[in-house]
This record gives structure tokens, C-alpha cells and sequence, in this order.
């Protein structure tokens, strides 16, 4: 299946749980049925993410979020069928986890913007984004698009799986580990729609999303 091969290409760390990807197959060819069952029931629960620290070039350290490598084999398949329905809502400014785009793709845009005029840049970062996204908010929007209630409810437990730092439990009521980029176009579609109403140019942009 896509979402298999996706996680293995991805590989990654292990989870709480220790899984590593080569792992993965044997648990899946013993526990598919089971995995299957419970979520078709609504019975499946996610595990507790893993949280990691990592230094920053500032000094600073960001958290990382590490989901088993189960819970990702999923979260790809789930995103995989959803997203299909989201992609035609994009900018085409947008670079950033979209299908057949990259980072040249958008330095390459971002040129053509330069030759054609376009000389003054603004660099928007938005602080802490992943760890302020209100789950309340992210769920309606998906609800816009995805009405199947299963699907909703395993979405819900993932965003609110506790997160494991130091040996230590703690719930989570916001936020979504780092990788949930393709939100972060809200803010600025906001912000266009907005300079053009004022009268104003409207802005040139290209987006792309860093971790």
C-alpha cells in the first residue's frame, strides 16, 4: 500500500513503544486484522507521542513530536485519501507538502517575481504555530470536507494522544507535533484577502514551509 511504502521511504525514529519501520511488516501481518476491527468499531487508540527536544540554530531547542511508527502508517493513509479534497483550495503560491511541488519550485517562483518588478520582500514566520493550533478550529475545517465520523473521531484521538517528555505523561488540549504544515496557508490567505480590499497592491507570495 502507498501509505507503507511512504513511512518506510520516510523512516524516522521509534515511538514509545520502540517500534522501528523494519519492524513494521511482522506487526502488521500479525495484528492487521485486529488494527482493522478496532477501527472500524471506533475502537482503536492511538499511543502516546514521543516527545524530543532538538537544538536550533538560535540556541534554542523545538519539540518533536514522534508518533509510533503504527500510528504513522495510518496518519499517511488517513491523509492521503483526505487530502485529495483539500488540494484544489490551495494557492498557487503555495510550494510547501503538496504533491509534485519543492523548495526550487519556489526560489524559482520567487525569482520570476523579482524580474518581473517585485523588489521589496517581507518574511513572515509565525511563532509557535504548531504548538497553538486549536483543535476545535482544525476539526471544523476538516469537517468541511470530511464527514465520515469514524474518520473524525480517529483524527480527534490523534490530535489529543498524550505526549511522553522525560518519562513524563502530559495531556494535550492544543497544538499538533511538528509536521502538520499545510495550515499554516490560513494565515496568509487571510492577509491577501485583506491588503486587496484595502486597496492596496496586492502581494506577490511564495510559500513554503520549513520545520
Amino acid at each position: 500500500m502507498r501509505a507503507y511504502r511512504q513511512v518506510m521511504s520516510n523512516k524516522g525514529s521509534a515511538g514509545v513503544d520502540g517500534m522501528s519501520v523494519n519492524d513494521l511488516y511482522p506487526h502488521l501481518t500479525k495484528n492487521r486484522e485486529r488494527i482493522e476491527s478496532e477501527l472500524r468499531q471506533g475502537k482503536y487508540l492511538p499511543q502516546a507521542i514521543l516527545g524530543v527536544e532538538i537544538p536550533k540554530s538560535n540556541g534554542k531547542t523545538r519539540l518533536l513530536g514522534i508518533p509510533t511508527v503504527t500510528d504513522r502508517l495510518l496518519q499517511q493513509a488517513v491523509a492521503q485519501v483526505i487530502a485529495i479534497r483539500f488540494e484544489m483550495e490551495f494557492e498557487d503560491y503555495s510550494y510547501g507538502f503538496r504533491p509534485n511541488r519543492n523548495a526550487q519550485q519556489a526560489v524559482l517562483k520567487a525569482q520570476e517575481y523579482i524580474n518581473s518588478g517585485y523588489h521589496h520582500i517581507v518574511d513572515i514566520d509565525l511563532k509557535s504555530f504548531f504548538d497553538e493550533v486549536d483543535h476545535c478550529i482544525l476539526l471544523q475545517l476538516l469537517y468541511r470536507k470530511v464527514k465520515c465520523p469514524l474518520t473524525l473521531r480517529l483524527i480527534r484521538k490523534w490530535l489529543r494522544a498524550p505526549i511522553l517528555i522525560n518519562g513524563k505523561l502530559t495531556k494535550r488540549r492544543k497544538g499538533v507535533p511538528q509536521g502538520g504544515g499545510a495550515l499554516k496557508k490560513c494565515p496568509v490567505d487571510i492577509f491577501s484577502e485583506r491588503a486587496g480590499l484595502q486597496g492596496q497592491p496586492k502581494p506577490a507570495f511564495v510559500q513554503y514551509h520549513v520545520e
